[in-house]
């Protein structure tokens, strides 16, 4: 692991994170979440009460010993091992009445880590197991996103969540799911994705969901750039048009050193011309991302971790939390690593958050309105 002094975190457990040298706790700043999972975000105490009434068994039975199962078991290096821990989540998240709960509960954990804009991505077709149709999971889903933003405002915040639709690249539902993104994009989803092992699983498997999705105008965000190289990369822009990555770490790739006597002198392939030109934000994980072993032919360290990299090279880096709770993390902790590891200041955070803002899946005017806000907060903070 990357031997950082920060504590891990639990979902629903509050934490608290203070910028190096002053009294600005991060919590406090407005974010944008833009890359996390609800299968991957449940409370720990959620789990074990829904457990419990549907008599399932876990590997635990108390939320302390459960959550530090869930982070050692996803604390791999493989993302195949990784996403084995969703079958302990998912068991419990086959009624409406438990997708309502869990999505809400999701929301006002967002919330309290100082989100104020979150895109929560999830598969349908992975909740269909005691008989809900894929519609009806949606329309759970929603009715717990909007209690969470209820439950919110009642303590003066405000938020604002959309849905990202996950087609599983390994099955043969994309079709279904992107008809499905497009019938709500009216209440509530805004996007697509597809998700799942992403090594032999190319985007363009998924050809039909995609042409429907460019008949519809519909934007998508692709996993790509984590468990596969820079082919999954190209493919998800080519084949499946993506406006944003899923990671995109592995871009790292496609940069070269130009020169011996420079190390900051880079030769770019054109693939990696081609994102940093036209800003297609690169949706970055780095607690998942060191777990999953995504850039572990850089270093296991998360000063190994291609990011900084990125980053000064001018590519649209967003900060993300992936899983939160196999993580154990929050999007304040996560931009807490970055800053112990790479030492950046209040001003990096902000760029991170204005590229999130102007990359979320909103029109132009709202997005607008969103980086004014953040800009406002943090030239106050």
């Amino acid at each position: 692991m990357s031997r950082l002094t920060l504590p891990q975190t639990t979902p629903g457990v509050a934490s608290r994170h203070v910028m190096p040298h002053t009294d600005v706790v991060i919590e406090s700043l407005p974010k944008v979440s833009l890359h996390d999972h609800l299968d991957g975000g449940v409370r720990p105490t959620t789990i074990v009460e829904l457990a419990r009434e549907g008599g399932l068994s876990l590997p635990a039975d108390t939320a302390g010993p459960l959550a530090d199962w869930f982070r050692t078991a996803a604390d791999s290096g493989s993302l195949v091992s990784y996403l084995e821990t969703f079958a302990v989540t998912l068991s419990v998240m086959q009624t409406a009445p438990n997708l309502s709960r869990i999505a809400a509960e999701f929301v006002e954990d967002l919330a309290a880590d100082g989100v104020i804009y979150g895109e929560i991505r999830w598969a349908p077709e992975l909740h269909t197991q005691k008989g809900l149709s894929i519609d009806d999971a949606v329309r759970a889903v929603q009715s717990g996103i909007e209690q969470g933003i209820a439950n919110v405002a009642t303590s003066g915040r405000t938020i604002r969540i959309g849905q990202l639709l996950c087609a599983m690249r390994q099955n043969d539902n994309g079709l279904a799911v992107a008809q499905l993104a497009v019938a709500h994009r009216e209440s509530g989803v805004v996007g697509f994705d597809i998700a799942g092992p992403e090594a032999g699983f190319p985007a363009s498997r998924l050809a039909d969901a995609f042409a429907y999705l460019d008949e519809h105008w519909m934007p998508r965000t692709i996993h790509a750039g984590e468990a596969d190289g820079l082919d999954s990369i190209a493919g998800a822009l080519s084949d499946g048009r993506a406006l944003r990555l899923g990671h995109g770490v592995r871009l790292a790739d496609a940069i070269h050193h130009a020169r011996d006597d420079d190390p900051r002198a880079v030769r770019m392939d054109r693939l990696a011309e081609w994102v940093l030109n036209r800003k297609i934000a690169l949706e970055v994980s780095p607690t998942s991302n060191l777990q999953t072993g995504a850039f572990a032919e850089y270093g296991d360290t998360m000063a190994d971790h291609p990011f900084d990299i990125l980053y000064r090279l001018g590519f649209t880096v967003t900060v993300n939390t992936d899983n939160r709770l196999m993580s154990g993390t929050t999007l304040s902790r996560e931009i807490a690593v970055l800053v112990e590891v790479f030492g950046y200041t209040l001003d990096d955070v902000l760029d991170f958050q204005l590229n999130a803002a102007q990359s979320a899946f909103l029109p132009a005017d709202e997005r607008e309105t969103l980086v004014s806000l953040i800009i406002d907060a943090f030239e106050r903070a």
